[in-house]
């Protein structure tokens, strides 16, 4: 198995929405419209007999047609149960349904199929997150991180886990230290800036973002977080701007009744202190 596809194979870490229902800002009685969910992570080597199927399965995830990847997922699988891509592939599918206890089960199938591999590994963390099972998670992203320290995929996990515990403090150094070793990394750079305002301090995580929202191909979600870091400073005319670039306008208007609520969450929770 090639162990450089295995490591491109690596899983993003939680977006933004899922970030705010499960940690600091949880609670509030809505949540933002995003224009797109995560993307597939790439495949990893082709099974003998079901690579033409293989192949099609990843460009139908890709694409979002997550019903036929996973029909030719399955049956890869029934040609060769040992396909560590095939289940990875049918995790995927899984979890992106919201069928996250059976896409944890395809996920171990392929940590066991691939013990020194990284991505069943990160895949696994990702759904215990999702899971709220955090202690196992803690324990995944450590163990990766003590295989292979210089590994982003795992440094941002463990950054957002550590965010969606509060412990902001500490997800910021794992950002920071993962940057200076990467600092070519957009993703690293905006859960850094997500991670500031999340923490209370937005002009910060605005400065941070518009870093990465000003290149070119940068990615929508470093938009959306910029948005959300505007929104919290109450300069929802920016936060606007930002969001029509990429969602309709009822969605933008959403988004904005979205950043009042949690701004008026957090003023409230500032005054009890």
């Amino acid at each position: 198995m090639n162990a450089t596809c295995l490591m491109k194979r690596a899983t993003r870490a939680l977006p933004v929405m899922i970030l705010l229902s499960l940690g600091a800002l949880a609670g509030c009685s809505s949540t933002p419209h995003y224009a797109s969910s995560m993307p597939a992570p790439k495949p990893l080597t082709r099974t003998l007999g079901s690579a033409d199927e293989l192949r099609i399965a990843e460009g139908a995830l890709e694409s979002g047609d997550v019903q036929l990847a996973g029909s030719l997922y399955e049956k890869a699988l029934r040609a060769d149960p040992k396909s560590v891509e095939a289940n990875l592939g049918l995790g995927d599918c899984l979890y992106q349904t919201g069928d996250v206890e059976r896409a944890r089960i395809a996920y171990s199938r392929a940590a066991a199929l691939a013990p020194d591999a990284l991505a069943p590994k990160l895949a696994l963390a990702r759904t215990a997150i999702r899971q709220r099972h955090f202690d196992e998670a803690f324990a995944l992203y450590h163990e990766l991180l003590a295989r292979t320290p210089d590994d982003p995929a795992a440094s941002a996990g463990l950054g957002t886990l550590l965010d969606l515990t509060g412990r902001h403090d500490a997800a910021q150094a794992v950002y920071r230290s993962a940057l200076a070793r990467h600092p070519e990394s957009q993703a690293l750079r905006i859960d850094l800036g997500l991670s500031l305002t999340l923490a209370g301090k937005p002009r910060e995580g605005v400065n941070v973002l518009l870093d990465v929202a000003a290149i070119g191909d940068a990615p929508p979600q470093a938009r959306q977080d910029l948005a959300l870091a505007y929104g919290l400073l109450g300069n929802d005319a920016a936060a606007e701007k930002i969001l029509l670039a990429d969602l309709p306008k009822n969605s933008v208007q959403d988004n904005l009744r979205y950043y009042a609520s949690v701004r008026a969450a957090l003023s409230n929770k500032a005054a009890a202190r």
